[in-house]
């Protein structure tokens, strides 16, 4: 076992909550996790709230606001940690805030493991690679979630090392008196869930036009959409048009702990998204006994199988997604080989083995 030094002390710099999001998520969950495992965590937030709060209100000026006092604490931050572990993403989120980490680590001596997330990563490296690389080559260690994202590193000559998202098995858990394709496990009839961010990317307009097409299969299908974002007026708008505002509910942004019990009143989740990663809430379904129905993008192949532990269908096409649906629906024998795989492909991504290949990579990082 991967035992870390009872010495070291981790500095994490990535966002938190609020809003929930996978990289917030990811972040306050390691810091617990590695904070359990008796290390000193210090935390720099990427997303701290403005001060005073007002400025928050006044665009240009409000960036300048929230970067001085981030710099200052990323200096104050390197007299006190063995390794800095910085949680990065594409875009505008790598320019003011991944970037000046990697570098203050740099003058200060410190060694820096950039954890890179998100599936936008191929674009963006094609767009400003340039720009990217003489701060990436600074970096001591780069870890990835994904095949996908390493993959992507090595088409630019990067080396990436595969540490994957971590899932609370003793939350996320199937329901005890599952029966496979027994609809509507909360009632009501079979029960479709979403829980992406409402944001055009993850695309739950195809989605909620799949439930329309299902319908016309099994006129008691529901849904209920577990996300907030920009794109929610027209989804509600959209739901409206298509007559389907009594079967579809928008539950908002739900925090972690309120997730698990959503899962377990669920038949299948669906993942409508147009760019992807490594999607938590794909990993959460299996680990909840839910069958997946999942566009064939990004990092996604990766994660699942298609006919072995999800469905995989085009994006943008909700008919395609809702005849896996229907499908699945079907085929209580297909749901059940899907959920017996997922629920034995989700145990890798347990604490116990997650820790032993990231200690690894801080021990590589600190080494002289």
């Amino acid at each position: 076992m991967n035992i870390p030094e009872p010495t070291w002390r981790i500095g994490l710099v990535g966002p938190l909550p609020p809003p929930p999001g996978g990289i917030a998520n990811q972040t306050r969950q390691l810091a617990r996790l590695l904070q359990e495992d008796h290390l000193v965590v210090k935390l720099v937030q990427m997303n701290a709230p403005y001060h005073p709060g007002w400025i928050e209100r006044i665009r240009g000026v409000r960036a300048l606001f929230r970067l001085v006092p981030y710099v200052a604490s990323l200096w104050r931050l390197c007299d006190r940690i063995s390794v800095m572990h910085v949680m990065a993403n594409s875009g505008w989120s790598w320019h003011l805030f991944a970037a000046p980490a990697i570098w203050i680590g740099r003058i200060r001596g410190v060694p820096v493991v950039v954890n890179y997330r998100g599936g936008g990563a191929e674009a963006f490296f094609e767009q400003s690679w340039r720009w990217i690389r003489p701060t990436m080559s600074r970096a001591s260690r780069i870890i990835v979630p994904s095949g996908f994202l390493r993959d992507v590193f090595g088409r630019f000559h990067a080396e990436a090392v595969v540490v994957p998202n971590v899932i609370d098995l003793s939350k996320f858990a199937p329901h005890r008196s599952y029966v496979p394709c027994t609809p509507g496990a909360g009632g009501g009839g079979p029960h479709l869930i979403v829980t992406r961010n409402l944001e055009d990317i993850y695309d739950n307009a195809t989605a909620i036009r799949a439930l329309a097409l299902i319908r016309e299969h099994h006129p008691e299908a529901r849904m209920t959409i577990a996300g907030d974002g920009p794109e929610r007026p027209a989804l509600e708008a959209l739901v409206q048009s298509l007559q389907l505002t009594p079967w579809v509910t928008f539950a908002g942004r739900l925090e972690v702990g309120l997730l698990p019990d959503l899962y377990r009143s669920a038949d299948i989740m669906l993942n409508p998204s147009l760019i992807d990663n490594t999607p938590n809430s794909i990993l959460e379904a299996l680990a909840s006994g839910v069958p997946v129905v999942s566009t064939h993008v990004g990092g996604v192949p990766y994660l699942v199988e298609d006919g072995g532990t999800a469905l995989l269908v085009p994006p943008g096409e909700p008919r395609a997604m809702a005849e896996a649906v229907c499908r699945l629906m079907d085929s209580p024998e297909l749901v059940s080989r899907l959920r017996r795989n997922g629920l034995e492909a989700v145990g890798g991504f347990q604490w116990e083995q997650v820790r032993q290949v990231l200690y690894g990579v801080y021990r590589e990082a600190m080494a002289p």
